[in-house]
């Protein structure tokens, strides 16, 4: 489950759909994207808030090493497409045996990596098993422990034996970056085999991207890419403005968009978002073991309200887990809805008619604490007192995420298809039903599609019966660019943005 910010953690489960073969180009957007003239040579600068914390994806690099470097500079043997598909991507063909225990990969050929070394089977491996190390941060790890054996018969040839049936396989493939082997120092340099390598990144101001002549696939539509790092919406907006960047990859203030919504010289794009803010329980701590109030909660809390006043007109309600964009999507929205007689009366079957404390662990960046304020005033109308904790990031993953020592907090959780998380016990927010994880264990296992979404049908209701977070609300995936921009990503799925279809006018 990637977190928004920090995103250092990762899951989903899918079916496999659509796998084609291709090189550079789909899954991007933007007006224009097709037809009429451009720079080859531009530099394309790209405006965002989130910073990579290090290079590697595998050692807590966050949301920002997504956005910059993911298929842009390191490539999988699949990719997960901006509108949502899994394509083959440095994988050639694949083969499944008929247990569904073995999967024989063939690599394409003629690949090189940015240092020039010849893509092989070993380099597979080894990131597979980069991935599955026991100080490995990946966002794909619990999901790839399915995972008994890697063979490499030859240099082409990957050969990986699973010790149980997993539907999801390809799919969370798609999320594993392929390095050269014999890399070093990827905390702060690189070695992929994408349509772009690094030049520099300078900590606190920008890293740039310059196009791989040595490149397997069709080469990047721009030379260069600058991912420019700013500290707050106002600066990013001021940069877009002034033409220091060409395109913001998520907008984070709606209150500016007029300047760009009336502006010809923009063009604002509203995309799919997987984004979700959660008010998460701790559902192993006292009193939100009680499923009433957690209901109670939840229906204390007028989700519109609170999505009015931080997005405006944007972003969307959502009643679970699940955005429409996953394909086990239900409208929930009416289940533990707004109401706040509702509320009362169940705190007081719960045996808390006079109300109770709890502190909400509060990330310091927007729109936690604005999140949290209006929770705080909301809960307070039911008699439930919130003490707010403001904390940083770092914090957040320590005492909340890795010592689970908190009774609720705020988080945005980006991936798209995680809602089987709330099959696993041992996730921080400490969800316990067995009928769910067996549920989602079954989906796991599935032998088609629509046995896999009807068991995660199930999974996203009974959760959301049971309260297990209070999903606030569905973020919107707002792309601001300069109208001279085409090809840019419209959705940036779990973060990432791919920059190389991206082409600009002269």
């Amino acid at each position: 489950m990637s977190i928004k910010k920090t995103s250092l953690y990762g899951t989903a489960t899918t079916a496999v759909l659509a796998v084609t073969l291709t090189a550079c180009g789909g899954g991007s957007g933007g007006a224009g994207a097709s037809g009429g003239s451009y720079d080859k040579d531009a530099t394309v600068n790209i405006g965002s808030l989130y910073e990579p914390q290090n290079l590697d994806n595998t050692a807590g690099g966050g949301q920002g090493v997504t956005e910059a470097l993911n298929g842009n500079v390191y490539e999988g043997l699949f990719r997960l497409t901006d509108d949502g598909e899994v394509e083959k991507l440095l994988a050639q063909d694949y083969k499944v045996s008929g247990d569904g225990l073995t999967y024989t990969f063939t690599l394409r050929d003629g690949v090189k990596f940015h240092s020039g070394k010849t893509l092989t089977s070993e380099d597979v491996k080894y990131s597979l098993e980069k991935v599955l190390a026991g100080d490995s941060q990946s966002a794909r790890k619990s999901n790839l422990e399915v995972v008994k054996d890697i063979a490499t018969p030859d240099a082409r040839t990957v050969k990986v034996t699973l010790s149980q049936k997993s539907i999801s396989f390809v799919y969370n493939l798609s999320y594993v970056w392929i390095i050269n082997s014999e890399a070093k120092n990827l905390k702060t340099t690189e070695d992929g085999t994408g349509p772009y390598k690094l030049n520099k990144w300078t900590r606190g101001s920008a890293l740039s991207l310059d196009r791989f002549p040595g490149y397997w696939g069709d080469a990047a539509a721009n030379k260069q890419v600058v991912f420019h790092y700013y500290k707050d919406a106002t600066a990013l907006n001021n940069a877009l403005l002034t033409n220091a960047v060409d395109v913001v990859t998520s907008e984070q203030s709606p209150d500016a968009l007029d300047q760009f919504k009336n502006n010809q010289n923009y063009k604002v794009n509203d995309g799919d978002s997987t984004t979700k803010l959660l008010l998460a329980f701790n559902d192993k701590a006292k009193p939100f073991t009680d499923v009433k109030v957690r209901q109670a909660v939840s229906s204390a809390i007028d989700d519109k309200k609170l999505l009015d006043s931080v997005w405006g007109g944007y972003g969307k309600l959502i009643g679970s887990m699940v955005p429409p964009t996953d394909p086990w999507y239900e409208d929930l929205t009416d289940v533990n809805a707004y109401d706040v007689a509702r509320a009362k009366k169940l705190l007081k079957e719960a045996g808390y008619e006079d109300g109770f404390t709890f502190t909400l662990d509060t990330p310091n960046y927007d729109p936690h604490p604005t999140a949290a304020t209006f929770i705080k005033s909301q809960l307070a109308k039911v008699g439930i007192t919130v003490e707010i904790n403001t904390i940083t990031a770092d914090e957040w993953y320590t005492k909340v995420y890795k010592n689970r020592d908190f009774t609720a907090t705020l988080q945005e959780h980006v991936n798209d298809r995680d809602l089987v998380w709330y099959g696993n016990p041992d996730f921080y927010w400490g969800y316990d039903n067995k009928q769910v994880t067996q549920w989602v264990e079954q989906a796991e296992q599935a032998s088609s599609t629509a046995e896999q979404t009807e068991l995660l049908k199930k999974v996203n209701r009974k959760t959301a019966e049971d309260a297990a977070s209070d999903w606030l609300y569905l973020y919107p995936q707002i792309v601001v660019a300069n109208s001279k921009l085409s090809g840019y990503p419209l959705n940036g799925l779990n973060s990432q943005f791919f920059a190389y279809d991206i082409k600009k006018k002269g």
